[in-house]
């Protein structure tokens, strides 16, 4: 395997690339998250890997040699077998690095669970015990890896939870709900390759499906397939969230109101003086 750069301000340290990947093989290519994570042979008796994420508009995927560059290639990996391992990405918001031993494990132990491999018991554990909004947890890469802002917004749809409600207050119902939802959302759009929005492509070059089948997200002003209410959209952990005002209803938070000047805050009862 050998090696030609292009623009390189995602990539960790391009210069590791160049001295370490030549004459390596892929031995697996996996999905770690939102990354892939291309495990390489060994060097010197460590473990080393490609880490890979393609941001939003960013493409892997195999080519013939003779296959005309696309425009946006900025990493072109030659492999032994004639073809060309090669990465597009117009926009450049991905990442790629290369990593090994210690700092490849203390990488990797900064994800959360795989939302489609946790348990139900620990799914729960990990929602209710945070006060924050569910729909940043479940974008929080270090709660659950792997789960972006479209299923998200169909799985809290699917389970009837709004996405400004707390974590915390989830009940043990609701978070076994939404722990099963999320991974059959998550199974079904793994089968119809994703959701196509605006130029997703798969490693085939062929556009997802899923966005066919999408009940919340970028349904705004659209009638719900449940109740018939309209799909609204709010911005809740600084993404666009949409959801059904009817059948997820907002939390009902307290409002503190502070003590006016010169009045004297009254104290609990049960409480002594010092």
């Amino acid at each position: 395997m050998s090696v030609t750069l292009g623009k390189t301000d995602f990539i960790d340290d391009p210069a590791a690339l160049e001295e370490n990947l030549p004459g390596r093989q892929i031995e697996a290519v996996e999905r770690y998250g939102k990354f892939m994570l291309l495990r390489l042979s060994q060097s010197a008796g460590a473990d080393a890997s490609l880490l890979v994420h393609l941001g939003m508009t960013g493409r892997l995927a195999p080519n013939a040699a003779a296959q005309p560059m696309e425009k946006h290639t900025h990493v072109c990996l030659a492999l032994d077998d004639g073809r060309e391992l090669r990465y597009t990405d117009a926009r450049r918001f991905g990442r790629m690095a290369y990593l090994t031993g210690a700092a490849l494990e203390k990488e990797l132990k900064e994800f959360g669970a795989d939302p489609l491999e946790v348990s139900e018991e620990e799914f729960a554990e990990r929602i209710r015990t945070r006060r924050a909004r569910i729909k940043a947890l479940l974008l929080d890469q270090s709660v659950l890896r792997g789960v972006g802002n479209i299923y998200a917004d169909e799985s809290l749809w699917r389970a009837k939870i709004h996405p400004a409600r707390l974590g915390a207050s989830l009940t043990r119902a609701q978070a076994s709900t939404l722990w099963r939802v999320l991974q059959e959302i998550l199974k079904s759009a793994i089968a119809k390759r994703g959701s196509s929005i605006s130029d997703f492509l798969d490693a085939d070059g062929e556009p997802g499906e899923y966005q066919q089948s999408h009940k919340a997200y970028g349904r705004e002003g659209k009638d719900c397939h449940r109740c018939g209410a309209k799909i609204r959209r709010a911005i809740v952990a600084g993404r666009s969230s949409y959801f059904c005002a009817k059948c997820q209803p907002a939390p009902r938070e307290r409002k503190i109101v502070p003590p006016k000047k010169g009045t004297k805050r009254r104290r609990p009862r049960g409480t002594s003086m010092k």
